[in-house]
């Protein structure tokens, strides 16, 4: 008899948890913080250049090797 109430407990937190995890309950105030990181996007260098390779398959060298930009150096005053 108690088995009953105490699964339909566990369900309706389980919906809850989803709703807010998912951001459904913002609206209301609720929910996860954003997460989100602006400046790695202006610290990347030559994101261009970043290839995907498959695990297990060898690295070939790259055809030309840049080097990497020196930082700005300070104007003399």
């Amino acid at each position: 008899m108690l088995l009953r109430p105490l699964v339909l407990l566990l369900l309706l937190a389980n919906l809850a948890l989803f709703a807010w995890s998912q951001g459904y309950l913002r609206m209301l105030g609720f929910g996860p913080a954003q997460q989100a990181e602006p400046q790695r996007l202006t610290q990347q260098l030559r994101p261009q250049a970043l290839r995907v390779l498959r695990e297990g398959a060898p690295a070939a060298a790259p055809a030309e090797a840049a080097p990497a930009p020196a930082a700005p150096e300070s104007a003399p005053q």
